[in-house]
Protein backbone atom coordinates (compact mmCIF):
# COMPACT_ATOMS: atom_id res chain seq x y z
CA UNK A 1 0.00 0.00 0.00
CA UNK A 2 1.22 3.46 -0.85
CA UNK A 3 1.37 6.45 1.42
CA UNK A 4 -1.85 7.99 0.18
CA UNK A 5 -3.93 4.80 -0.05
CA UNK A 6 -5.44 5.39 3.41
CA UNK A 7 -6.66 8.79 2.24
CA UNK A 8 -8.13 7.29 -0.94
CA UNK A 9 -9.90 4.55 1.01
CA UNK A 10 -11.33 7.09 3.46
CA UNK A 11 -12.43 9.35 0.61
CA UNK A 12 -14.33 6.50 -1.05
CA UNK A 13 -16.04 5.76 2.28
CA UNK A 14 -16.94 9.42 2.76
CA UNK A 15 -18.48 9.62 -0.71
CA UNK A 16 -20.47 6.40 -0.30
CA UNK A 17 -21.77 7.27 3.18
CA UNK A 18 -22.75 10.77 2.05
CA UNK A 19 -24.82 9.29 -0.78
CA UNK A 20 -26.36 6.83 1.69
CA UNK A 21 -27.34 9.70 4.02
CA UNK A 22 -28.90 11.58 1.08
CA UNK A 23 -30.96 8.54 0.06
CA UNK A 24 -32.12 7.97 3.66
CA UNK A 25 -33.09 11.65 3.96
CA UNK A 26 -35.14 11.30 0.76
CA UNK A 27 -36.89 8.22 2.20
CA UNK A 28 -37.76 10.11 5.39
CA UNK A 29 -38.99 13.13 3.43
CA UNK A 30 -41.40 10.93 1.44
CA UNK A 31 -42.76 8.87 4.32
CA UNK A 32 -46.32 10.05 3.58
CA UNK A 33 -46.20 10.36 -0.23
CA UNK A 34 -49.10 8.32 -1.60
CA UNK A 35 -48.86 9.36 -5.25
CA UNK A 36 -45.78 9.49 -7.47
CA UNK A 37 -45.20 10.09 -11.18
CA UNK A 38 -44.62 6.33 -11.65
CA UNK A 39 -48.02 5.66 -10.06
CA UNK A 40 -48.73 4.34 -6.61
CA UNK A 41 -47.01 5.23 -3.35
CA UNK A 42 -43.37 6.19 -2.92
CA UNK A 43 -40.98 3.24 -2.79
CA UNK A 44 -38.10 3.18 -0.32
CA UNK A 45 -34.64 3.40 -1.90
CA UNK A 46 -31.50 1.76 -0.59
CA UNK A 47 -27.84 2.03 -1.51
CA UNK A 48 -25.97 -1.12 -2.52
CA UNK A 49 -22.21 -0.91 -1.88
CA UNK A 50 -19.38 -3.28 -2.73
CA UNK A 51 -15.68 -3.34 -1.95
CA UNK A 52 -13.59 -1.68 -4.61
CA UNK A 53 -11.30 -4.23 -6.20
CA UNK A 54 -8.58 -2.85 -8.41
CA UNK A 55 -6.88 -5.64 -10.31
CA UNK A 56 -3.78 -3.58 -11.07
CA UNK A 57 -2.83 -3.11 -7.43
CA UNK A 58 0.65 -4.19 -6.42
CA UNK A 59 0.58 -7.04 -3.91
CA UNK A 60 3.51 -7.08 -1.53
CA UNK A 61 5.27 -10.32 -0.63
CA UNK A 62 5.69 -9.03 2.92
CA UNK A 63 1.97 -8.93 3.71
CA UNK A 64 0.49 -11.50 6.09
CA UNK A 65 -1.23 -14.42 4.35
CA UNK A 66 -4.68 -13.12 5.31
CA UNK A 67 -4.13 -9.87 3.41
CA UNK A 68 -2.33 -11.15 0.33
CA UNK A 69 -5.44 -11.96 -1.64
CA UNK A 70 -7.64 -9.03 -0.70
CA UNK A 71 -5.99 -5.77 0.17
CA UNK A 72 -8.67 -3.19 0.86
CA UNK A 73 -8.97 -0.41 -1.67
CA UNK A 74 -12.16 1.24 -0.46
CA UNK A 75 -15.82 1.00 -1.31
CA UNK A 76 -17.90 1.87 -4.32
CA UNK A 77 -21.62 2.34 -4.79
CA UNK A 78 -22.95 -0.41 -7.03
CA UNK A 79 -26.45 1.04 -7.41
CA UNK A 80 -29.36 2.70 -5.69
CA UNK A 81 -32.34 0.40 -5.90
CA UNK A 82 -36.00 0.49 -4.91
CA UNK A 83 -37.17 -1.78 -2.09
CA UNK A 84 -39.61 -4.36 -3.46
CA UNK A 85 -41.51 -4.89 -0.19
CA UNK A 86 -45.26 -4.22 -0.37
CA UNK A 87 -46.69 -0.84 0.65
CA UNK A 88 -48.31 -0.33 4.04
CA UNK A 89 -52.11 -0.25 4.09
CA UNK A 90 -54.16 2.17 6.17
CA UNK A 91 -57.95 2.26 6.28
CA UNK A 92 -59.10 5.77 5.37
CA UNK A 93 -62.02 5.80 2.90
CA UNK A 94 -62.08 9.64 2.88
CA UNK A 95 -58.50 9.91 1.53
CA UNK A 96 -58.28 11.04 -2.11
CA UNK A 97 -55.99 8.09 -2.96
CA UNK A 98 -58.13 5.43 -1.26
CA UNK A 99 -58.74 2.26 -3.28
CA UNK A 100 -62.27 2.44 -4.69
CA UNK A 101 -62.96 -1.14 -5.75
CA UNK A 102 -62.08 -4.68 -4.73
CA UNK A 103 -61.19 -6.37 -1.44
CA UNK A 104 -58.98 -3.43 -0.36
CA UNK A 105 -61.76 -0.88 -0.81
CA UNK A 106 -61.25 2.12 1.48
CA UNK A 107 -57.57 1.39 2.14
CA UNK A 108 -54.77 3.77 1.21
CA UNK A 109 -51.41 2.42 0.06
CA UNK A 110 -48.67 4.22 1.99
CA UNK A 111 -44.93 4.08 1.28
CA UNK A 112 -42.97 1.05 2.50
CA UNK A 113 -40.79 3.38 4.59
CA UNK A 114 -40.36 2.51 8.27
CA UNK A 115 -39.17 5.63 10.07
CA UNK A 116 -37.44 3.62 12.82
CA UNK A 117 -35.41 1.62 10.28
CA UNK A 118 -34.50 4.82 8.45
CA UNK A 119 -33.32 6.52 11.65
CA UNK A 120 -31.17 3.51 12.60
CA UNK A 121 -29.70 3.50 9.08
CA UNK A 122 -29.04 7.25 9.35
CA UNK A 123 -27.21 6.79 12.66
CA UNK A 124 -25.16 3.96 11.13
CA UNK A 125 -24.25 6.07 8.07
CA UNK A 126 -23.33 9.04 10.27
CA UNK A 127 -21.05 6.92 12.44
CA UNK A 128 -19.36 5.39 9.40
CA UNK A 129 -18.87 8.88 7.96
CA UNK A 130 -17.35 10.07 11.25
CA UNK A 131 -15.03 7.03 11.34
CA UNK A 132 -13.76 7.84 7.84
CA UNK A 133 -13.17 11.49 8.82
CA UNK A 134 -11.23 10.32 11.89
CA UNK A 135 -9.12 7.98 9.75
CA UNK A 136 -8.40 10.77 7.29
CA UNK A 137 -7.35 13.17 10.07
CA UNK A 138 -5.13 10.50 11.68
CA UNK A 139 -3.44 9.84 8.34
CA UNK A 140 -2.78 13.54 7.84
CA UNK A 141 -1.26 13.75 11.33
CA UNK A 142 1.02 10.78 10.59
CA UNK A 143 2.14 12.38 7.32
CA UNK A 144 2.92 15.64 9.12
CA UNK A 145 4.93 13.83 11.81
CA UNK A 146 6.86 11.95 9.16
CA UNK A 147 7.70 15.23 7.46
CA UNK A 148 8.79 16.74 10.78
CA UNK A 149 11.15 13.79 11.37
CA UNK A 150 12.60 14.26 7.89
CA UNK A 151 13.29 17.95 8.53
CA UNK A 152 15.33 17.38 11.66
Amino acid sequence: MGMFDALNISASGLTAQRLRMDVIANNIANVNTTRTTEGGPFRRSQVIMRPRTDRWMFKSHFLPEALKHEVGTGVRVLKVEKDASPPRLKYDPTHKDAIEFGPKKGYVELPNVNIVVEMVDMISATRAYEANVTLMNSSKQMFNRALEIGLR
